[in-house]
């Protein structure tokens, strides 16, 4: 498909974090954008602040006439959409040209020079690191991320079109319409079993992700992976490795080892190991890109985050309130390890709510071991997202699995006041649902107690 011959493009779920980038990339190439989403959230506005029509009732009558036209209109979509979606089926019954975002994205990075971050864990947080990195050294690139930038308020970042930087994601095989000249595998722990069946299975899709490389393309992987590449971890005998490292001021500061130099003195503000090997990765792209040293240095110094990623609402003497987006048991074990390095000795509470039914069951030892770690737990119900109900699997049979003195079930409608009873001075909110919703409710209450 030329993308050169279509005008109009319209999305169906393009409140999507990775959909809304696209839409976003398309608007400023001024294509005529729409959508449908089923829900209004911030990224919609955002979205209809541009001048993005977007309407939130799965009705054929809701979509304007130009996009009734199937010569000169694309339907993207995400997988995430049901099978019985009214808009889907319309535009599928009646020729019109329909991609997949991830097939969308490897079309529109085909002709770029592509740098792709895989991995079951930490592809937004070092998408979004490499981005900046290469923003800040002035490469002409853009960066679809999977997260809102602390430093652009986006999930896109557009500074040229000839090198592209994108999550390779793994969820319905999706990474393997793309073909990068440089990628990187951050972790492969088992996840998304409702899709593969089982670990081997995905196991093998990295694996053809792997031999998915333009020719002469080069494959980072983290040290400890079944997979041969370019190798990085922290304090080992990688290829890129991290070494000395020392928290000054609440920030990382190390050297950094490559195949060729020691960058010395390099700070990162964000805490957590596993934040510290994002950033390795994206530094060792970006020096195989080809971008000097000495300016990827200074330009990791000034990175902020990215929304929902270990993100401080409240960081006083008193009170520490992070907000994070882990939804797999190896993700809150990340976040543990992160607050108890900054916070050896204080009391941590967690208020979790567990996304999926299938991910529940798949993991419910492993999310009540990592759960056990904290000092206090608080539980939400399963976030449903795409799936119907899992017999005997609830957040009731989660919590009976935690092995923790002081642990809860409770409600959306009970986590302040459950928070303000507490004696923790780290509250952490971690979930991938809609608990993000409730984040600035709970700032704005314990600001206002305090």
């Amino acid at each position: 498909m030329n993308l050169n011959n279509i005008h109009n493009i319209y999305f169906i779920g393009i409140g999507g974090i990775g959909m809304s980038a696209i839409a976003r990339y398309f608007h400023a190439a001024n294509m005529y954008v729409a959508g449908y989403d089923k829900t209004k959230t911030e990224i919609t506005n955002s979205l209809e602040d541009l001048g993005i029509n977007i309407h939130f009732n799965d009705n054929v009558k809701n979509i304007e006439a130009p996009f009734l036209d199937t010569q000169n209109t694309l339907v993207v979509y995400t997988p995430a959409i049901p099978k019985d979606s009214k808009e889907l089926n319309y535009f599928k019954t009646n020729g019109f040209n329909l991609l997949k975002r991830s097939e969308i994205l490897g079309l529109i990075t085909k002709n770029t020079f592509c740098l792709a971050v895989a991995g079951t864990h930490g592809k937004t947080t070092t998408t979004s690191i490499l981005g900046h990195l290469l923003m800040e050294c002035n490469v002409p690139l853009t960066a679809f991320l999977g997260g809102i930038s602390e430093n652009y308020n986006s999930n896109l970042i557009l500074n040229g079109s000839e090198v592209s930087v994108v999550e390779a994601d793994e969820f319905d095989r999706s990474f393997l319409t793309l073909s990068p000249d440089l990628a990187c595998i951050t972790s492969m722990d088992a996840d998304h079993l409702d899709i593969y069946g089982d670990a081997s299975e995905l196991t093998k899709t990295f694996e053809d992700f792997s031999k998915k490389l333009k020719p002469n393309g080069k494959l980072f992987v983290k040290n400890g992976l079944p997979i041969k590449g370019i190798t990085y971890g922290i304090e080992d005998d990688s290829d890129y490795t991290v070494q000395n490292i020392k928290i000054e001021n609440g920030a990382y500061v190390f050297d950094v080892k490559t195949p060729s130099t020691v960058l010395k003195q390099v700070q990162f503000n964000l805490p957590g190991r596993h934040n510290l090997s994002n950033a390795l990765i994206a530094l060792a792209m970006a020096v195989e890109y080809g971008v000097p040293s000495p300016q990827l240095v200074k330009a990791l110094a000034s990175y902020k985050g990215v929304k929902r990623r270990f993100t401080y609402q409240i960081k006083s003497d008193d009170l520490v309130f992070i907000d994070d987006y882990a939804h797999h048991p190896e993700e809150i074990n990340a976040v543990h390890q992160a607050v108890r390095e900054m916070y050896p000795k204080d009391k941590v509470l967690a208020v979790f709510q567990p996304h999926l039914f299938s991910r529940t069951k798949d993991f419910g030892a492993e999310f009540a071991n990592s759960l056990s770690k904290f000092d206090e737990v608080l539980l939400l119900d399963i976030y449903p997202a795409r799936e119907l109900p899992i017999k005997g699997v609830t957040s009731n049979w989660l919590l009976n699995q935690i092995e923790n003195d002081s642990k809860e079930l409770i409600k959306k409608t009970e986590i302040i006041k459950k928070i303000k009873a507490s004696k923790a001075k780290i509250i952490l909110t971690i979930g991938a649902g809609d608990i993000g919703a409730e984040v600035l409710k709970i700032k704005e209450a314990l600001v206002h107690e305090n």
